[in-house]
């Protein structure tokens, strides 16, 4: 279904590192990230810490999908259904931010923006075409809505 999956977490000065790492091993349980360190727009004073990674076996990316469309409700697998399209681009790349909040209390939410966990989500399609891409996925959504009885 997905090729692999590229993410990115960005801990600030004021946000408990230890907190979010374990958020993000909820996430990818099986994943250990890079971690880099790099300075904010106001230099030293306000140092981030990145951490991303790439998820690439199959049954980490199907467990990961197939946890996400479990745990969300269905009004956010409704909207994102809706907004595949705009959240996908020509390369049949997904982009997803997950809430860092919510992570933290082990709970999937998908918000548009803000402080979040990025998301590049590689969709399987061929030809590797954005509308292949997308049918894909929306058959995959339908599949799981069918299955989760909603």
């Amino acid at each position: 279904m997905i090729h692999n999956i590229k993410y990115r977490l960005f801990v600030y000065e004021n946000e408990d590192e230890e907190k979010l790492i374990e958020g993000l091993n909820f996430i990818f349980p099986d994943e250990i990230p890079e971690r880099e360190e790099a300075e904010g727009i106001f230099g030293e004073a306000d140092e981030i810490i990145i951490y991303s990674g790439i998820v690439s076996k199959k049954r980490h990316t199907k467990e990961f999908l197939n946890n996400l469309f479990e745990n969300l409700t269905r009004d956010d697998i409704d909207k994102l259904y809706d907004e595949l399209d705009k959240k996908t681009d020509d390369q049949c790349n997904l982009f997803l931010r997950l809430s860092k909040e919510a992570i933290l209390d082990e709970k999937w939410q998908i918000v548009d923006g803000g402080d979040s966990i990025h998301l590049k989500i590689k969709i399987a399609a061929f030809p590797a075409k954005k509308e292949i891409a997308l049918e894909n996925m929306k058959e995959f959504i339908e599949n799981k809505s069918n299955n989760n009885g909603y």
